[in-house]
């Protein structure tokens, strides 16, 4: 990690933030995704430090909070069409609800990720135990729904803690943050989207989502944003690919 420790953060192999709430922990992760999009190369993690990059001339776009009856199936047809692979973490109570949904993310041949079983906020604020059962439920539904089990986890809100990270190692998952964000899910209107999402380049991990509300823009940003990163040279890989 390069550039200024915000204060109180040590990335020395763990997160270590005894006396702050995990509300506090929750804004003060906002410095170090700034940091890491700043970076020469983001911290491609491990499993006591989440991913915020990947390696090489790519980027990863990485879509939240499905699947959606209406725009994950926009999304798949998107993405086809600019033939770009991305990361789906998805919520296990909708899994529930759309079982059919998550098995045409994976037969289009797009990696799925646990983004917990109901999205509780802030996730790092839940007791240990009701941490791991959040996790473990949303593990048990996906892969009932797509015959596989995740590898990849990402906290809902990216509200990370040390017993988050722990339940996430102990689990075998790689915990994958992010540091390009559009706030797509607060519709701030397409072309802001674009221009952030623009600003991405090799080695950046993006945030977008399908699910919790209408994400119309964030799909008609897209259309827009694919071609110009492709244009550029980008790949798009899936995070942790390099491992």
């Amino acid at each position: 990690m390069t550039g200024p420790v915000p204060p109180r953060v040590r990335y020395s192999g763990r997160i270590r933030l005894p006396y702050l709430s995990a509300q506090a922990l929750h804004y003060l992760l906002f410095a170090l995704r700034a940091q890491q999009f700043r970076a020469r190369r983001p911290m491609l993690g491990d499993g006591h430090r989440p991913v915020f990059g990947v390696a090489g001339h790519s980027v990863a776009l990485t879509i939240d909070d499905g699947p959606h009856p209406e725009w994950t199936p926009r999304m798949l047809d998107l993405l086809d069409r600019h033939r770009v692979r991305a990361t789906f973490f998805l919520i296990g109570a909708r899994v529930a609800e759309h079982p059919e949904l998550a098995r045409r993310i994976r037969d289009a041949g797009h990696l799925i990720g646990n983004h917990s079983m109901s999205h509780p906020q802030p996730f790092a604020a839940l007791p240990a135990a009701r941490l791991r059962t959040e996790i473990e439920a949303a593990q048990r539904r996906i892969s009932d729904a797509v015959g596989c089990a995740p590898r990849l986890f990402r906290a809902p809100g990216g509200n990370w803690s040390p017993t988050v990270l722990r339940t996430t190692a102990d689990l075998g998952l790689l915990p994958v943050d992010w540091t390009v964000n559009p706030s797509d899910w607060r519709r701030p209107g397409v072309d802001r989207i674009v221009r952030r999402l623009s600003r991405s380049r090799a080695g950046h991990v993006l945030l977008c989502h399908d699910g919790g509300g209408d994400r119309s823009q964030t799909v008609a940003a897209l259309e827009t944003v694919l071609p110009r990163l492709l244009d550029r040279g980008l790949r798009f890989v899936v995070p942790g690919a390099d491992r």
